[in-house]
């Protein structure tokens, strides 16, 4: 049982730092200090993308689940939880490079907000 809660403790930080890694611009709309953690983590997932690397977090649940007697999964985080949510065919690297594309211009479009308020100062 303390495997699986691990587990799971890591798909929910897992999930935590992909929507941190989308959306963690806006927050520095509020919140002008999340700019530093969210820079280098932003960086780093689309990155994960358009390299098709696996998160490290992945292995690491597969391993607290194979130690809970669960089975594992194939491929990354991406592929396994958020993809069948969103398209029903298997993860591709174009779609990776869409995933990526999509880390990339939500973030440009938070920053460009912030800056121009910045600008302006208001």
């Amino acid at each position: 049982m303390g495997y699986r809660l691990l587990a799971d403790a890591v798909v929910l930080a897992h999930t935590a730092f992909v929507g941190f890694v989308v959306l963690g611009g806006f927050l520095a709309w509020r919140w002008s200090w999340v700019v530093w953690p969210h820079v280098p983590c932003a960086v780093w997932g689309a990155v994960i993308e358009y390299q098709g690397w696996i998160c490290p977090l992945t292995p690491l649940e597969n391993e607290f689940r194979r130690r809970a007697g669960l089975e594992g999964y194939a491929g990354g985080f991406v592929e396994h939880y958020v993809i069948p949510v969103l398209y029903p065919a298997a993860l591709t690297r174009p779609t990776q490079a869409v995933l990526g594309t999509l880390v990339v211009v939500v973030n440009l479009i938070a920053y460009g907000v912030l800056l121009r308020r910045t600008l302006r100062g208001g």
